[in-house]
């Protein structure tokens, strides 16, 4: 492991001033950890901030809900409220990972987490994630597991992460503080798409550190829930999967909010089954026919075609599930 120095953030302001500096922030460390002993990262500074006041989970002057950074992914899954609002989040994080990983990892280390391309992982194998230039190897390679969505010809590894997926079909937001204040981004704006450059996976500017999720307030009655598609049932990433969450009066759907994980190079808003299924009344016809959208614009590569009609199901099986059985 490359040596580095840790230090242990006992306030906020003393955390901003060494990530300015270039340190690295930790809490849980369930990623950055493995990957400095796999000598993918090799941070010169790691700043521990398990001690800032980031775990909270509290309600919005707006009627929505704030999920503090450091609060765990067990406990944002177990928060009362959490289960109530917004099922599909505590679904998506107890299809994550194991039960000790779930209260190590916070749910800031959670949508910051890299990807698990095994070519990204690999120091050997030409990744322009880990070292932009050299290429990527899982474009010729076997990628089975990799992205049909956003994808470019520098990159097509998927974002891991079961909560952001949940995250960014509610249309959630991210609190960002730094050395120059507080901001707020869309979840959609926050993690960036490849591109040509695919070492720049966030919006995060040097110093900032992120504070909380804020979920928005959406009508009631809201109906949602979260699948996912899998090798295995145990510890392992999706293959594809779908968040739903459906505003229903009087068997009209008013509102939608669908995204899928594990099939997109970030985690892939719907906006066109959305669109397909709002003002519409719920049947099995209007499951499948929205869920039909679920792929457009795919780019499947050697070993991932089967994604493509994977996807397509599975956003229809959800919808089946959290629109009732119809």
């Amino acid at each position: 492991m490359h040596p580095f120095t840790y230090t242990r953030a006992a306030g906020t302001r003393e955390a901003l001033a060494a990530g300015r500096l270039g340190g690295r922030y930790i809490a849980g460390g369930t990623t950055l950890v493995d990957l400095m002993r796999e000598g993918v990262e090799h941070p010169d500074t790691v700043v521990d901030i398990s001690a800032l006041p980031l775990d909270q989970v509290r309600a919005t002057e707006r009627g929505g809900l704030r999920i503090g950074a450091l609060v765990t992914m067990a406990e944002a899954a177990l928060h009362p409220t959490v289960r109530t609002l917004f099922p599909v989040i505590s679904q998506a994080l107890e299809l994550s990972a194991s039960a000790q990983l779930r209260n190590m990892a916070t749910i800031g280390g959670n949508i910051m987490q890299r990807t698990r391309c095994t070519y990204f992982r690999d120091i050997t194998a030409a990744c322009n994630k880990r070292d932009p230039g050299t290429g990527c190897a899982a474009r010729d390679g076997y990628n089975r597991t990799h992205a049909v969505l956003g994808t470019s010809a520098a990159c097509v590894a998927t974002h891991p992460s079961d909560a952001a997926v949940a995250f960014t079909a509610l249309g959630a937001s991210v609190h960002l503080l730094g050395p120059d204040g507080e901001r707020q981004l869309p979840f959609a704006d926050f993690l960036l798409r490849p591109g040509s450059t695919p070492h720049r996976e966030h919006a995060l500017q040097i110093g900032e550190l992120i504070t909380g999720v804020e979920l928005p307030a959406l009508p009631r009655p809201l109906a949602s829930g979260y699948l996912k598609v899998r090798d295995r049932q145990s510890y392992e990433f999706a293959l594809t999967s779908a968040a739903v969450a459906l505003h229903v009066r009087h068997g009209v759907i008013r509102e939608a909010k669908v995204a899928a994980g594990g099939v997109g190079t970030v985690p892939w808003k719907l906006p066109a089954v959305e669109d397909h299924l709002i003002g519409e009344r719920l049947s099995a016809v209007l499951w499948k026919a929205a869920a039909q959208k679920a792929a457009d614009g795919a780019h499947p590569l050697a070993h991932n075609r089967f994604k493509v009609e994977l996807l397509k199901r599975t956003v229809e099986r959800q919808l089946r599930i959290v629109g009732g059985h119809v």
